[in-house]
């Protein structure tokens, strides 16, 4: 028996990267026309930071729930789980976000639309438009389909990118809470994507660093502002 040293990350790989491009094909044709849906409520968030108002923040909360769960539900049990042995534990993780979002911004009141977007918030809706826009575009630049489109709202990786860039343009104490879930989803699936050689691997956490530290920027920025 080989000692634990010697294996190496794509030894615990339990599919292919076909295999899991393949699953976003199949996924993708059976949700039809939800990406469309999801990407108009993407576009429908973009408009509510833009007008702000009292029920803007509890609104794009709302929205972000909604995503989170259809995720978990939709993609990580009835898809994910026939590939990897684990994806009913990643569907409760995306279950324990979307319960987050709506006590801390559909009922609980503790996100809301800052009157003026500062560096880091504009920062975060340009992450939120990669996520949003770019990112589904990334496979085919890769060689993939746009039937293997990730799409923002349906798919892990956008959403927890998207999420993390909106987090950032909102302002309320609860949003340190909400951006544990979504950088650690980032580090699971940029280890996967390691573990397959993907060329995209670095993307989801470098998004999560960057998010992090506009955060942590932000929070100082503020606390020394008179």
């Amino acid at each position: 028996m080989a000692e634990w040293w010697s294996y190496r990350l794509s030894d615990f790989l339990l599919f292919s990267p076909r295999t899991y491009h393949r699953l976003f094909e199949l996924y993708n044709a059976a949700i039809w026309p939800a990406q469309a849906v999801s990407v108009l409520l993407g576009l429908l968030m973009l408009v509510l930071l833009r007008r702000g108002g009292p029920v803007a923040g509890p609104s794009v909360g709302a929205i972000l729930a909604a995503c989170w769960a259809w995720v978990a539900i939709a993609f990580h049990l009835d898809r994910y789980a026939s590939i990897n042995w684990g994806a009913p534990w990643l569907a409760a993780g995306f279950l324990a976000q979307a319960a987050l979002l709506v006590w801390a911004g559909a009922i609980g009141g503790r996100l809301s639309v800052p009157p003026r977007l500062d560096a880091a918030g504009r920062a975060g809706i340009g992450i939120f438009l990669f996520a949003l826009l770019a990112q589904p575009a990334i496979g085919l630049l890769l060689g993939r389909t746009w039937r293997q489109a990730e799409i923002f709202g349906v798919a892990p990786d956008p959403t927890a990118i998207g999420t993390l860039g909106l987090l950032l343009a909102l302002a309320g104490p609860a949003r340190w809470l909400l951006m544990i879930l979504p950088v650690l989803w980032c580090a699971v699936t940029g280890a996967t994507l390691w573990a397959m050689s993907a060329p995209e691997a670095w993307m989801p956490p470098t998004a999560a660093l960057l998010a992090t530290m506009l955060a942590a920027r932000q929070a100082l920025v503020r606390q020394l502002s008179p």
